[in-house]
């Protein structure tokens, strides 16, 4: 695990609360934008960033990360601005964890190998691809681990056991659990199910988990924070930063935030 990552879930751990992830999209509303947002995330209460990549065909995804990724796409945004936005982030003082969630295509189009090591000296801690299977992501890992970055599995409960334990086995950081029965940001946590989920988890694995996809409000990330170690929130940060002008789309997104970061403690 990084080590930026290993600190965040200590800390967190340490003060009797859960992690706070939550995702953007790189480019939306814009570049600028983003930059503006990621700082405002961190001084809101933020343990975690994830940096959406766009990509023409995001399969894990539902209609509002669609339609930023699309808006990122059409203002030129590429695998080089991820990188060159990571960078710019750390120079202006993030030190948060940074993760990057993406598709296989652009890197196996970047390049595996150089990809992992820009990412690395841009800053990011971790790769989450949705697409790649347990099974085919060897070497993508291995050029990861090279570099110090973790490779953060998603697990579902459509998962059988035998890939959750696979996928626990291989990974590091943390595990991804998905929350709901399909794409991001159109279905309700089943807390229930994602709770029996994390308890199979934990069966195969010492690292912490977190549960996304779903999680949308203060009170979801309190149920998460009750048996699981970080809340991860997208879609809903999305609608937020979108749901007004660009010019205090910053500040919307840092007030939401807030009030997620009031959930993290379960007590």
């Amino acid at each position: 695990m990084s080590e930026r990552l290993n600190s965040a879930f200590k800390r967190a751990k340490d003060e009797g609360r859960a992690v706070l992830a939550p995702f953007i999209t790189i480019g939306y509303p814009s570049v600028e934008a983003t930059l503006k947002i990621v700082t405002e995330l961190e001084a809101s209460g933020a343990d975690l960033i994830e940096l959406g990549v766009p990509f023409s065909d995001p399969l894990a995804e539902g209609p509002t990360i669609q339609k930023s990724s699309q808006h990122a796409l059409e203002l030129g945004v590429s695998s080089e601005t991820a990188m060159d936005i990571a960078a710019q982030l750390r120079a202006a003082g993030v030190t948060i964890p940074m993760v990057f969630m993406g598709y296989y295509n652009p890197i196996l189009s970047y390049g595996p190998e150089r990809y992992c090591k820009d990412a690395a000296a841009a800053g990011i801690d971790g790769l989450i691809v949705p697409d790649i299977p347990t099974e085919e992501s060897a070497e993508l890992r291995a050029f990861a681990e090279s570099n110090g970055l973790s490779m953060i599995p998603l697990v579902a409960f459509t998962s059988p056991v035998k890939r959750i334990a696979e996928a626990c086995e291989s990974a590091s950081g943390f595990i991804y659990c998905v929350g709901v029965l399909g794409v991001t940001g159109v279905g309700e946590t089943a807390f229930d199910r994602v709770h029996s989920l994390v308890d199979e988890v934990r069966k195969h694995t010492s690292l912490p988990v977190g549960v996304g996809f779903g999680v949308r409000t203060s009170d979801d990330v309190r149920k998460v924070a009750e048996f699981a170690d970080a809340a991860l929130v997208g879609s809903a940060l999305v609608d937020v930063i979108g749901a007004g002008s660009e010019e205090t789309s910053a500040e919307r997104a840092g007030a939401f935030v807030r009030e997620l970061a009031a959930g993290t403690r379960s007590g």
